[in-house]
């Protein structure tokens, strides 16, 4: 399963336009709404795709590819062709280029390697601090199972954003 962010306000304006099923049905063969602005299908050597907008307005897809026959130059160019097909496909879905897809994808696990680390530092400050009060270290231990509930919910922006109020409370 990979996650791509999606350009604020797209996800309105693909539903419009016949939602992410009649988006894809414009670069594949067989394609079957699955409702909820979501789709399953195949097209070449996809032999599975299966895509949907989430509730925080990324696109998450899951593909199955199968290896095309390297001897068959027909083959190649037909596989060829089927990704650069599937790369419009995510351009038209995401609103982002290539590049910045991958940009945007390193950002989004930086976010959760930040909030990550900034539980670690919290929990190794608190076992290492003596004059901590006791709300204190409740709080803290509030904030960090909202960071953990924000990770596990996919949320690496708000689990950021919770992570840099962690740090602060315990300055």
């Amino acid at each position: 399963m990979e996650r791509f962010d999606v350009k604020r306000g797209l996800v309105k304006q693909v539903t419009a336009d016949g939602g992410l099923a009649g988006l894809a049905g414009k670069y594949f063969e067989n394609v079957e709404d699955t409702g909820g602005n979501s789709f399953s299908g195949s097209h070449g050597i996809m032999t599975s795709i299966a895509a949907s907008y989430n509730e925080q307005g990324a696109l998450l897809v899951d593909v199955t590819n199968e290896a095309p026959n390297f001897d068959d130059p027909e083959a190649v160019k037909a596989a060829m062709d089927v990704r650069r097909k599937w790369t419009i496909f995510l351009d038209e879905a995401t609103g982002y280029n290539s590049k910045q897809r991958g940009d945007k994808g390193k950002e989004w696990a930086k976010k959760a390697s930040k909030a990550k680390s900034a539980i670690s530092s919290a929990r190794h400050f608190m076992g290492l601090s003596e004059n901590l009060s006791d709300e204190v270290r409740a709080q803290a231990e509030s904030m960090i199972e909202g960071i953990e509930a924000a990770l596990t919910q996919g949320d690496n922006t708000g689990a950021a954003g919770r992570a840099k109020k962690l740090t602060k409370s315990l300055e």
